[in-house]
């Protein structure tokens, strides 16, 4: 079951202090306009894996472009993913690049801004994504959506 937190008064939000990718970003920070935490929930409400995105009209090469107002965002950009469970991940990415599909049309690209770690390497390009682009901190990788479905 997806989840999306929308306020800092949800009561997933305390969650985000598990983040191991992105610990420093305050909880304030990640929610709001062109921002949206999901959480992949079982059965018993327990949460099963957690991602936050950023909507934005480029694709970020740092964290401090992640967070930068536009009226025209076209990329929807995972900057951290982390799970609780086995494979959990991997279900979250593809349940939430399908909402925001049915719910946000403008967007178009999905993408990544991913530490240049090798854990976070093997996890996407395992579930089908592209490198799209190395930065000196960072890594975008890609989605590609459109005829293809994301996870297949």
């Amino acid at each position: 079951m997806l989840h999306l937190i929308r306020s800092v008064t949800d009561s997933l939000i305390s969650l985000l202090s598990d983040d191991p990718v992105r610990p420093t970003i305050p909880q304030t920070v990640r929610v709001g306009d062109n921002r949206d935490i999901f959480v992949l929930r079982n059965p018993d409400n327990s949460a099963q894996a957690i991602t936050c995105v950023s909507y934005q009209n480029r694709i970020p090469t740092t964290e401090s472009e992640l967070f930068e107002l536009t009226d025209t965002p076209d990329v929807a950009v995972f900057y951290t993913i982390w799970s609780y469970q086995p494979g959990a991940g991997r279900t979250l990415i593809f349940d939430a690049v399908r909402h925001i599909r049915e719910h946000k049309s403008s967007i178009q690209r999905f993408v990544t801004l991913s530490p240049p770690t090798e854990m976070a390497r093997r996890f996407h390009l395992k579930n089908g994504a592209l490198v799209l682009r190395t930065n000196s901190e960072t890594v975008n990788y890609e989605y590609v959506v459109g005829e293809q479905t994301v996870g297949k």
